[in-house]
């Protein structure tokens, strides 16, 4: 049986299975793409933008029918899915907006030359492993700038998400991009390995857990192949001082239950000083049961279901976990009886540095709430963890704020906002959250031939 398989969280039904590649089906991947780079790198940049321009209008209006797939195969509410299908095409749109004018050549100091130049060239067939948690955004972040530049791409996604990438294939394709310089590969991780380590292959770019980047990185590693990672991360909600802990308590609800709090940027520890604490701790907790869990296709509903039964076991057992160690568990945490993937949003305190939950990523809806006495100890909670990926701080006073931001050990350090995510803006970690960038120049800049051409003074 494949293992590429429609499995609707929701109702906890097989809805859709879909044939897997062959491993020699597989083996032709390289040198399919790397004949089709050697066109698609010919086309000029205006051309190449104006197939990701007609992407981006394609995402506008099969916007309903985009949104309903990722809703079915993964249990986004309908709302969500909608903004992240408007996410997606925004992203498109950006780089045809802005790429070819950041990929036009830079003047140097001749530096006793008639000419110093650099060029960007791309570099060649590139492969893509992507998560179900945002299906068409994280695939967005990578393929835009990428087919912008001139690469080719074998995307492989979640196995869950096997309708939801065909759609984006079938709609890069309608919108101009040749078909084998953009594949969707319904393939195992023994397989994409082997793949990866075909010499038509010039990079990976890979979003997931820990593990999966590790084996990843070591395989481009061992084949001499650069590699982008963007992996999990546990990040720090500093709270210095509000003036409406009602409304901090709700910005904070809303951020962590998004997409059922399954996203790596989603913010999980909630670090607050002494005065605001017990205020704070309440009002998250009144959020928290607020919270209506349900049909993803309902309206009403703020938290859908987990992604799979597995997903939600592995949450429920890590609160279940904590509470065993001594964590204070104040509502929620719980498997929700019948069908589909459901639990309810749990908030946790008295966590200390001993338990597993103070280290890991928890990756769905449960807050970590922390009392510090000072801000120079919210600070030392914060980086006190292997992930690096965001973090926030929230006060009456940005300057003071931002002074604490800068002291954070992430790749984005927000204040009085949490996880902002736009096209011309870097998204990536530092320590355990992997590396490289995406998005914005900098995304474009990754996977490029970034090329001197130097003409001696006469």
């Amino acid at each position: 049986m494949s293992t590429y398989v429609t499995a609707n969280p929701t109702t906890g039904q097989t809805e859709r299975e879909f044939p897997a590649l062959t491993d020699d089906e597989v083996a032709q991947l390289g040198a399919r793409s790397a004949a089709a780079f050697e066109q698609w790198r010919n086309t000029t940049a205006v051309e190449r933008a104006a197939t990701l321009r007609r992407t981006a209008e394609l995402y506008e209006k099969r916007e309903d029918e985009l949104a309903q797939a990722i809703t079915t195969e993964m249990g986004k509410p309908l709302r969500q899915a909608a903004g992240e299908v408007a996410l997606a095409g925004s992203i498109y749109r950006w780089y045809a907006d802005h790429g070819p004018e950041l990929l036009e050549p830079e003047t140097l100091d001749p530096q006793g030359a008639q000419e110093s130049l650099v060029q960007k060239y791309p570099v060649g067939p590139l492969v893509g492993v992507m998560p179900w948690n945002y299906p068409y955004y994280q695939v967005a972040r990578f393929a835009a700038p990428n087919l912008l530049v001139g690469n080719t791409i074998l995307l492989k996604h979640a196995s869950i998400c096997a309708a939801s990438s065909a759609l984006m294939a079938e709609i890069l394709h309608e919108a101009g991009v040749p078909e084998d310089a953009y594949v969707n590969v319904y393939a195992s991780s023994d397989q994409i390995a082997d793949l990866i380590a075909d010499p038509a292959i010039a990079g990976v770019s890979l979003t997931g857990s820990e593990k999966a980047g590790a084996a990843v990185a070591k395989v481009a590693a061992e084949n001499l192949k650069k590699s982008v990672l963007e992996l999990g991360g546990s990040d720090p909600f500093i709270i210095l001082d509000t003036d409406d802990v009602a409304r901090t308590a709700h910005i904070a609800a809303s951020a962590r239950l998004s997409n059922a709090g399954q996203a790596c940027n989603s913010p999980k520890r909630f670090i607050v000083l002494d005065d605001l604490y017990d205020d704070f701790l309440a009002n998250l907790v009144t959020e928290f049961k607020q919270a209506s869990v349900g049909d993803p296709t309902d309206p009403s509903v703020k938290v859908g279901p987990l992604s799979s039964v597995s997903a939600r076991d592995t949450v429920a057992q890590q609160v279940n976990h904590a509470v065993e160690q001594g964590a204070r568990l104040h509502t929620g945490g719980t498997v929700v009886e019948g069908d589909g993937a459901f639990l309810t949003p749990a908030v946790l305190t008295d966590i200390t540095p001993d338990m597993d939950a103070y280290a890991e990523e928890i990756f769905g809806p449960v807050a970590m709430v922390y009392r510090v006495s000072s801000a120079d100890e919210a600070v030392d909670l914060a980086n006190d963890v292997d992930f690096g990926l965001s973090g926030s701080v929230w006060s009456t006073d940005a300057g003071r704020a931002a002074e604490i931001a800068d002291r954070l050990e992430v790749g984005m350090a927000y204040v009085n906002e949490h996880g902002t995510t736009l096209p011309g803006l870097p998204f990536g970690g530092v320590k355990r959250s992997g590396y490289g960038r995406e998005l914005g120049r900098w995304g474009l800049g990754e996977f490029v031939n970034v090329r001197l051409r130097r003409t001696a003074a006469k």
